[in-house]
């Protein structure tokens, strides 16, 4: 009897013990998830062009295949890799993170590129539509395939930010943080997504309807989508700057390089202090403000490193087409 009480009394202190982790764990993933939020929305206002021009009911199963692509990623890839970084080489994390900071803001200086002065390649687009007439079924596939490439490269980054969040050394709290901002934030942002590229043909139905409270949301949602999306993608863009800028400037103050973040901060205290009122939220959009021109000019910097690297194969390249 006094074996089978102690038994008990171990079973009582493990489960208090994992009563304890999980609601550790549970904490920490809510922290780990809102240092990624610039990295998630970005993710959401990327996938959606991944179904532009594909039919409708097409739409859901191509973000479904993409949803559990990103699951994949992230669960059978990216967690084990964090996990072993943490344990064997945690003084590889901020460099990869600032290697992830980097590509963020080499992404984000491209699309402020196209935003100014257009997009150039016509000719790449006419082909896909000729493809999509032709009802090719590949070309699904390609779509899927690119769009969770770029997710494994927006997932890396974001459970790499949610490791460096984790305060606790334990590896299977580590672990239960991961698997849940993994699940979590995929299951929201392509929950997000479905309803996003979905929400023009609920608008259009709600329109032919007609009723008196359907008929003006329908419409609204018809006319309000294509703005929508625009905003989404400018706001997925500047989210890119900020969070890659961010991401360098803490990496470099880690690495003895504190003039940037201290250049920022005096500045957003200054303009905060001068202001009567709000003047934390004002600081904190002057310190996001800095973090996002570091970003651009660090993404402006890789892309003209990238242009010259890209040369003399662009040179080879045409010479066989020709």
């Amino acid at each position: 009897m006094s074996g089978l009480l102690a038994l008990l009394d171990d079973v009582v202190a493990l489960a208090k013990l994992a009563a304890v982790t999980l609601d550790d764990a549970a904490g920490q993933a809510v922290k780990a998830s809102s240092k990624a939020a610039g990295v998630v929305i970005d993710d959401a206002a990327v996938t959606p062009r991944y179904v532009t021009g594909l039919a409708a009911t097409r739409e859901l199963p191509i973000v479904g295949r993409i949803a559990v692509g990103s699951l994949r990623n992230k669960l059978l890839f990216l967690l084990p890799a964090a996990l072993l970084l943490s344990a064997f080489l945690p003084q590889a994390i901020t460099p990869l993170l600032m290697l992830g900071g980097l590509y963020l803001s080499f992404e984000g200086y491209e699309k402020v590129q196209h935003m100014l002065v257009g997009e150039t390649k016509e000719g790449k687009g006419v082909k896909v539509a000729v493809r999509l007439a032709k009802g090719d079924k590949t070309l699904e596939d390609e779509k899927v395939a690119g769009a969770i490439r770029t997710d494994f490269i927006l997932s890396a980054e974001i459970m790499a930010i949610a490791l460096a969040a984790v305060s606790s050394p334990d590896i299977v709290t580590q672990a239960i943080v991961l698997a849940i901002v993994a699940v979590v934030i995929t299951v929201g942002v392509y929950g997000a997504v479905a309803l996003i590229v979905r929400a023009d043909d609920i608008g259009a139905r709600l329109a032919q309807r007609n009723g008196a409270i359907s008929g003006p949301i329908g419409r609204a949602l018809v006319r309000g989508m294509p703005p929508f999306l625009e905003t989404l993608s400018f706001v997925g863009m500047v989210a890119m700057l900020w969070v890659g800028g961010g991401i360098l400037v803490h990496g470099l103050a880690q690495f003895g390089i504190t003039q940037p973040e201290h250049i920022i901060h005096a500045v957003a205290a200054v303009i905060g202090d001068a202001i009567p009122f709000d003047g934390d939220i004002l600081t904190w959009v002057v310190s996001a403000a800095g973090a996002a021109l570091l970003g651009l000019v660090a993404g402006a910097i890789t892309a003209a490193i990238v242009a010259i690297v890209r040369l003399p194969f662009r040179g080879a390249t045409q010479g066989q087409e020709h």
